[in-house]
C-alpha cells in the first residue's frame, strides 16, 4: 500500500529561512479518518490529543462509529508540510466530538482554508462542519474518504445533492491513509484558493 510509513521522507527540523506559515483545519464527523489524514501527509510525527473513550463519556460522546473506533481527539491534531525553503503549511484536525465543538472557531482563526472529510455512511454527521465554515467565511473543499468496508458506493454527483454542495465546491475522493491520496486533497484546496483569489483580483 502507497502508505504513510512507506513514503514519508526524513523528518528534519523547521528550517531557519521560513517566513510564512500557512494554516489549514481539517474537520469532518467524529470517526471520519482526520487524525488518520494528519497523519499521513505530515512530515513530521504528529501531535494528537487523542484519548480512550471510557464508561464515563457514554451519554456524552459518540460511540456508534462504523469502523469501531475506540479512542476520541479531545483538542486537535497537528502536523506539517514544507512547501519550500520559506513557506510551510501547518495542519489542524479538528475533534469530531459534538461536545468539543466551542473549539472551532478558535481553529478557524487565521485559517487559510479547511478540508471536510465525508464518511459516506454517515454523510449528514458532515452538515454541521459545512454549515459551520460556510457561515464563517472560510474557503473549504469536501474529501470523500472511502472506506474498505463502504456498502454504498455513492457516486460524487449523488454525495455533493446529498450535501447541498455549491457548484463551485471542490469534491474529492480520497482514502486518509495514503499519502499520495492526502497530498491530493490538499493540492485541491490549494487550488481552489489560488481560484477563488483570482476572482477577487478580477473583480472590479
Amino acid at each position: 500500500m502507497d502508505s504513510a510509513t512507506s513514503e514519508r521522507p526524513g523528518r528534519t527540523p523547521l528550517v531557519d529561512s521560513v517566513e510564512t506559515g500557512l494554516k489549514i483545519v481539517i474537520v469532518g464527523g467524529f470517526g471520519v479518518g482526520k487524525t488518520t489524514l494528519v497523519k499521513s501527509v505530515s512530515e513530521i510525527r504528529p501531535l494528537n490529543t487523542e484519548e480512550v473513550m471510557t464508561q464515563a463519556g457514554i451519554g456524552l460522546d459518540e460511540t456508534a462509529s462504523p469502523s469501531k473506533k475506540s479512542t476520541t481527539t479531545v483538542a486537535f491534531d497537528f502536523g506539517r508540510i514544507s512547501l519550500n525553503d520559506r513557506m510551510v503549511l501547518y495542519l489542524f484536525g479538528a475533534p469530531g466530538q459534538e461536545r468539543f465543538w466551542f473549539l472551532w472557531d478558535r481553529l478557524f482563526a487565521g485559517t487559510l482554508g479547511a478540508v471536510v472529510l465525508v464518511d459516506t455512511r454517515r454523510m449528514s454527521d458532515s452538515w454541521y462542519a459545512i454549515d459551520r465554515l460556510e457561515n464563517h467565511g472560510t474557503p473549504f473543499v469536501v474529501a470523500v474518504n472511502r472506506f474498505d468496508n463502504d456498502p454504498a458506493a455513492f457516486s460524487l454527483a449523488e454525495i455533493r445533492q446529498a450535501l447541498s454542495l455549491a457548484p463551485h465546491v471542490p469534491l474529492v475522493d480520497c482514502d486518509a491513509r495514503v499519502r499520495s491520496s492526502g497530498k491530493h486533497v490538499l493540492l485541491s484546496l490549494v487550488k481552489h484558493l489560488r481560484e477563488l483569489a483570482m476572482s477577487r483580483e478580477m473583480t472590479p
